[in-house]
Formats: structure tokens, C-alpha cells, sequence
């Protein structure tokens, strides 16, 4: 892993990677007008590229970069504060001033509405174990321009934590978070955003497991929430009820612990 710059540089994007080179302690790597794919068969991995406007993360095993954007949060969002309801929010039961910890960030798209849910009293953790994943998240979260206030004080009020989760969970007293949330890359294929797809190649391979939602119901004091594919086993396995969504390939299971 390295980080480097855009093709079209200068001396302040040069500052910044290697700033950003320093805080994630992975090399710096001049851009000396090569492409991308030709710095990565060089090294065989993967690179984070500094632009004007935004971060990006190349892998050599992936199409299409991955960048941050809310995606689906934005319009998600909208139709809330227009009064529609949101399947998320409806099983979730986010109250002002409750705690959420998103134990699966990713794009982060949830915890934007659970944070507007929950409110500026209220608290948002989102675990990333990748770290160059979680920094870009992280910035994208707090410098992401919008002119809906509602949706910049959501972004800006969730805290991106760079660990794994069952080490996280194991952490925290017992009771410490109203609820807890996880939603697993699917082992089934779907077809979604070119954001979630180009953030499979740096997701996490763990999965839910046994000891996992054992710390969860350990930590969580109202609910935990799974959404994964409506295929999966993880429903039945480990005792969630199942709210079906039928034009949908994934549903959300519930354990209440109230």
C-alpha cells in the first residue's frame, strides 16, 4: 500500500499525501506522470490517490476505484424529513438522544439517518476495520458539501472508529449502546452502486459468528439489528426475527433485548 497523487498535482496535494502517507505509516510514492495501473504492478496492491477534490483507493484487483459519497443516505434522507418512512428507521426505532453503534460502517449510509434520528444529544460509532477505508470515510463524513443542514450535521456527528468490531465489542462495559447494528457484505451476488461494489475488494472478510452476537447482546441495551441477503442462514442461526421485505433482496432480522 502507498499513497500518491493525481495526475495533474501540486505542491499542496503533495503536502497532503505525504501527510496522510505519515498519519496511516505507509510510504509515499511521487506520481512522476505514471498511471495508476502501471504504480500498482509495481506494487501488486493497492493505493490511495490524493486529488483537488476527493480521496480515492485503487486495487489492483478492482475496476473502479472507491471513493466516499452518502450514497443512497441523500435522497433517503429527504424522504424522511418529507415524512415517508424509512425501512431502516422503521426497525431501528431511533428515538433523540439514543446510541447507535454500526458495527459494519462501510459508506456509512445507515448511520447518516440513524444520526439524524437520534440527534445532535444523541451518539453514532461506525467500526471500519480497513484502515485506509475508515480515513476516507472519516474525511469524507466531515468535508462532504451539502446545503441540506440536517444532512451535514448527520455526517458530522458520527464517529469513525478504525477497528474490528468483535475487539471493539469486547471493550465496551456491558449495556453501553441502545443499539447495535451489523450489515455483512452479502455472500450472494447483487447488483448495487458502483460505491458499494468498489468497497468489496477492501471489506472485511469476517463474518457474523457465534461470539460476535453474543458481545453484541452483551453491549446492546435495547435491540440489535442484522440486514443481510434474504438467503442467508444468519437469521435462523442466531435468533433474529426476520421482518420480510418482499421487493427486496435483503431483510432485516431483530433481536429485542428490552
Amino acid at each position: 500500500m502507498f499513497i500518491t497523487t493525481a495526475g495533474r498535482t501540486n505542491e499542496e496535494m503533495i503536502k497532503k499525501a505525504k501527510a496522510i502517507a505519515n498519519s496511516l505509516k505507509v510510504p509515499y510514492k511521487d506520481r512522476n506522470k505514471q498511471s495508476i495501473k502501471v504504480l500498482l504492478n509495481h506494487e501488486n496492491d493497492g493505493c490511495m490517490v490524493v486529488g483537488k477534490n476527493r480521496l480515492e483507493l485503487f486495487h489492483h484487483l478492482s475496476k473502479e476505484p472507491f471513493f466516499f459519497h452518502p450514497n443512497s443516505a441523500s435522497f433517503r434522507l429527504k424522504r424522511v424529513m418529507n415524512g415517508d418512512e424509512d425501512p431502516f428507521l422503521q426497525v431501528a426505532e431511533l428515538q433523540k438522544g439514543m446510541s447507535f453503534l454500526d458495527c459494519t460502517l462501510g459508506l456509512g449510509s445507515d448511520s447518516i439517518l440513524a444520526s439524524f434520528a437520534v440527534g445532535e444529544t444523541g451518539k453514532i460509532v461506525g467500526l471500519e476495520e480497513n484502515p485506509f477505508v475508515a480515513y476516507i470515510v472519516r474525511e469524507g463524513l466531515r468535508k462532504w458539501q451539502t446545503e441540506v443542514v440536517e444532512m451535514k450535521t448527520a455526517m458530522n456527528n458520527i464517529e469513525v472508529v478504525n477497528t474490528h468490531s468483535l475487539h471493539f465489542l469486547k471493550e465496551l462495559p456491558s449495556n453501553s449502546f441502545d443499539c447495535v447494528y451489523f450489515d455483512p457484505m452479502f455472500h450472494q451476488s447483487i447488483v448495487e452502486s458502483n460505491g458499494i461494489n468498489s468497497l468489496r475488494t477492501w471489506a472485511s472478510p469476517h463474518q457474523i459468528d457465534s461470539v460476535l452476537i453474543r458481545e453484541a447482546k452483551r453491549v446492546a441495551k435495547h435491540r440489535i439489528i442484522l440486514k443481510d441477503h434474504f438467503r442467508t442462514p444468519n437469521f435462523e442461526e442466531y435468533g433474529f426475527k426476520v421482518i420480510n421485505r418482499p421487493t427486496s433482496k435483503f431483510h432485516f432480522g431483530v433481536i429485542e433485548l428490552k
